[in-house]
């Protein structure tokens, strides 16, 4: 099967943009999140690149961005196709059933055949000729009444990622890749990962849902039914002069809980959730360990550089550095290490250890320190 010369029919993307990435903290933070930045040198935003991914698949006017209000203007800047009626703004974080389900809402009233797919508008995805050609088998299943995910084929044990598990084959037209799901596993440690890889049975979750919105949205109904009353309600408004009104009186409270927990593990455990493997390069990008890997160009032997006009020295050391400052960095001798040197903060630690650079955001947060967030 080919990747799909025109736009699928009836398909819109969903890009939630939201998250502030705080393990890529000090480059990452609440005005300027992982997704507003370049983070492999391509010379686009991650969310650029994400866009363009997507276009070809539901056309510029299908796309649909849930971001919040105060990355308005920046995700408009990088999108400028973006159309005002494909632009959703929350006031306050809630996770993803809330951003995706209100999209799907909106979405399924606009045309009640609507396919929506949503991708995280932080991810790295390479190969795009097979990403779309896997996005063209998931619609596929979507189609047959499956609420569908893509699993990415793991390269390694890898323990930063929940993983799913493959059942019986699906026979639908267009999709020879398409599996039932038999459950989603969280995190596991390295000996159950080595197992699970080694098994062939196992995806990495990389949060990519397509489903028909009325399928969605029913089983959101399902399991969540006061959240799924509440985006229903702010749907029904958002094409009228009501809608701030209503924004305003019921989104502060809705639940605040992962499409994968609302939705797409009660759909694995009554045979509704699919999933199609996906033999693309793909990363979440979820640490500077994870960067370190990506970044191909601007190298000193064995260190990875990022950041226009960074000034490194570096002397048999390994690693990544950051740099949004004009400081000289210098580097000698030391292994795996990790530099982000932007104006008002510094880290230094090692790829070992860059998952732990949360706990210093919450260290900042307890402080009182908001400028430095």
């Amino acid at each position: 099967m080919t990747a799909p010369d025109e736009t699928l029919p009836h398909f819109h993307a969903i890009i939630p943009a939201g998250g502030v990435g705080s393990r890529l903290w000090p480059l990452s933070r609440a005005e300027a999140p992982k997704f507003l930045h370049d983070l492999t040198g391509s010379g686009h935003t991650l969310l650029r690149d994400t866009w363009n991914r997507l276009q070809p698949l539901s056309g510029a006017d299908n796309i649909m961005v849930v971001t919040g209000r105060a990355h308005r203007v920046a995700v408009i800047e990088q999108l400028p196709e973006l159309t005002e009626a494909n632009i959703v703004l929350e006031s306050e974080p809630k996770d993803s059933s809330a951003a995706i389900g209100l999209a799907a809402a909106i979405l399924h009233r606009r045309d009640p055949d609507v396919i929506v797919g949503s991708f995280a508008a932080d991810h790295v995805i390479g190969d795009a000729p097979a990403f779309r050609r896997i996005v063209s088998e998931a619609v596929a299943v979507a189609n047959a009444g499956y609420i569908t995910t893509i699993g990415i084929a793991p390269t390694e044990p890898a323990t930063g990622f929940g993983y799913i598990k493959s059942g019986a084959a699906l026979a639908v037209e267009g999709a020879p890749h398409a599996q039932l799901v038999d459950c989603f596993v969280e995190k596991p440690d390295l000996a159950t990962a080595s197992a699970y890889v080694s098994s062939g049975e196992y995806f990495w979750n990389a949060g990519m849902f397509i489903a028909r919105a009325d399928v969605l949205l029913a089983q959101l109904a399902e399991t969540r039914p006061a959240l799924h009353h509440g985006l229903i309600r702010i749907a029904e408004a958002w094409d009228t002069p009501d809608r701030d009104d209503v924004v305003d009186a019921t989104w502060p409270l809705l639940e605040k809980i992962a499409i994968d927990y609302s939705v797409a593990e009660p759909a694995a455990e009554r045979g509704r959730l699919a999933v199609v493997r996906g033999d693309f390069p793909w990363d979440d990008v979820g640490d500077f360990s994870s960067l370190a890997k990506l970044l191909s160009g601007g190298r000193v032997g064995d260190l990875a550089i990022l950041g226009e006009g960074a000034r490194v020295l570096a002397d048999s050391s390994s690693g990544v550095v950051v740099s949004q400052s004009q400081r000289l960095i210098s580097l000698i001798g030391v292994t795996d290490i990790v530099v982000v040197d932007t104006p008002d903060a510094l880290l230094v630690t090692t790829r070992e250890n860059a998952q732990r650079v949360k706990a210093v955001v919450d260290a900042i947060k307890q402080a009182g320190r908001n400028d430095l967030l």
